[in-house]
């Protein structure tokens, strides 16, 4: 939810009753507020949210239990804007400011650019945002 800075989640069966599980404590920049996300992923491996922070540009952790008030940033500094996980766990994550998509292994720091990340362009090197 862009706009009130929050991720809901709803039940298959019930539509119009959804439940805040990330954010939802005003626009800011804490451990349990988002700001403007524009992406989430769930990890079923550790029943996790992954979470594009965009605002805050910031990739944030949040566990999916219930009672949970606050997430952890697991990668700071980025103008995220899109995520991917493929099937060994590896984390995509589009960087709108650097114009690349970078490479991430779950709770790692480092990463590889594996698309983009030679200026903003047409190219077939390059990405436009």
């Amino acid at each position: 939810d862009f706009g009130n800075d929050r991720i809901i989640q709803w039940k298959k069966d019930d539509t119009t009753n959804g439940q805040v599980i990330a954010g939802g404590k005003g626009q800011g920049n804490g451990l349990n507020q988002l700001n403007r996300p524009t992406d989430v992923l769930i990890d079923k491996e550790t029943d996790t949210l992954i979470i594009c922070d965009r605002q805050n540009q910031r990739v944030v952790r949040w566990p999916r239990c219930s009672g949970t008030t606050q997430g952890e940033i697991l990668i700071g500094n980025i103008a995220c804007y899109g995520l991917a996980m493929d099937e060994q766990r590896y984390l995509y994550v589009s960087d709108t400011k650097k114009h690349e998509v970078r490479l991430y292994q779950l709770g790692g720091k480092n990463y590889t650019v594996v698309a983009g990340g030679n200026g903003q362009g047409d190219g077939l090197n390059q990405l436009n945002f």
